[in-house]
């Protein structure tokens, strides 16, 4: 009876409905490519970092370990000695400069790069040979149109695209370094300096050790495990807004039907029946509106991708699917409650008058 009758009220005001659901709809969106976008550049800086063959990263301690720090304060005559101590390979020294949020310009010496990564794989174009070129991931090219040979305007200089890499080493945008450091007037600094051992196993031995040998440093200095665990994304802003939103919702939404709960009532429906038809109405919209959100997220993800694939690049997380759908079942819940309460409880005569 209860299905019946919601079912033919949503029939019967198919406006209402849709909007309602659409309503619900864009919120859902919302928060799931907030989601997809935090994790995309979640998993994008993992992969990167990965990517740079490192066993331990080594930043100030005044430095977030879940990003990447901008500008230089490491004074890279500490490379030769970290160099030296037992079990290290190789380490190499990089500068970093924000350019674009969220990208970073990273300034490199290549051939110590190619050493510890076994290089970039080139897409099209070559190698850093010059000072001003610049190298390009894919996905950079692709959002701003450039061919080997364009010309890129960072830090208030021109860059010569000299290659265009595949993504998921090092980062989109990579100078020399010591362009960078002139530029920046960083001469002699690096960001982050990168070492790579002859055994991954001794990892925390040795991390111990460069914290002995380097205090300055403190926690500054981690594995690469470590460091790449810090970018994982637990809070997502926006949820409790959300929620404020489909409550806001569907409270208006019950509110617009106080006539309609004076005919049930005046037919003999209980206030329970009342309650119930209302609740259910509204958990049906709410689950409508969560399907239309989840739809709605995958062509915010192709309208990304298609024009702004370096700067947000956007996953479909669906382990947030269910959390979507809970969460909008407990707004409209609760968004329907209190006024479905009221208009039950409402005389049925103050009803159909109500206008």
């Amino acid at each position: 009876m209860i299905l019946k009758l919601v079912l033919e009220n949503l029939k019967h005001r198919p406006m209402r409905s849709l909007l309602s659901i659409l309503l619900i709809g864009v919120p859902v969106t919302l928060i799931l490519s907030l989601v997809g976008v935090s994790q995309g550049l979640s998993e994008d800086s993992q992969n990167r970092a990965r990517g740079i063959g490192a066993d331990i990263v080594m930043k100030p301690s005044t430095a977030s370990a879940a990003i990447s720090f901008s500008g230089a304060a490491i004074d890279e005559r500490i490379i030769p000695k970290v160099e030296e101590q037992p079990h290290i390979r190789m380490a190499m020294g990089v500068i970093v400069q924000t350019v674009e949020l969220p990208l970073t310009l990273m300034g490199v010496d290549i051939d110590k790069f190619n050493a510890m990564s076994g290089g970039f794989r080139y897409i099209a174009g070559h190698t850093l040979e010059h000072p001003d070129d610049i190298l390009v991931d894919e996905y950079y090219a692709a959002q701003k149109n450039l061919q080997v040979g364009s010309t890129v305007k960072l830090l208030n200089h021109d860059w010569r695209v000299a290659g265009i890499v595949g993504s998921g080493k090092l980062a989109r945008l990579v100078v020399d370094k010591r362009e960078l450091q002139q530029l920046t007037a960083s001469t002699g600094k690096v960001s982050v300096i990168y070492a790579k051992l002859d055994d991954p196993a001794n990892t925390d031995a040795v991390v111990r050790q460069l914290r002995e040998l380097l205090p300055s440093f403190g926690d500054g200095i981690n594995s690469m495990e470590y460091y790449t665990s810090m970018f994982a994304a637990f809070n997502i802003p926006g949820v409790k807004a959300f929620t404020y939103v489909v409550i806001g919702i569907m409270y208006m939404a019950v509110l617009q039907r106080t006539r309609e709960i004076g005919i049930l009532k005046s037919l003999g429906g209980s206030k329970g029946f009342i309650l119930s038809t209302i609740l259910f109405e509204s958990v049906m919209l709410g689950i409508g509106g969560t399907i239309f959100g989840i739809l709605l997220s995958y062509v915010a993800r192709w309208a990304i991708r298609a024009f702004v694939p370096a700067s947000f690049p956007m996953v479909i997380v669906h382990e947030w699917w269910l959390r979507a759908l809970l969460i909008t079942l407990v707004g409209t819940t609760l968004g329907a409650l209190y006024p479905g309460l009221n208009a039950a409880a409402h005389d049925p005569i103050e009803a159909l008058a109500y206008e």
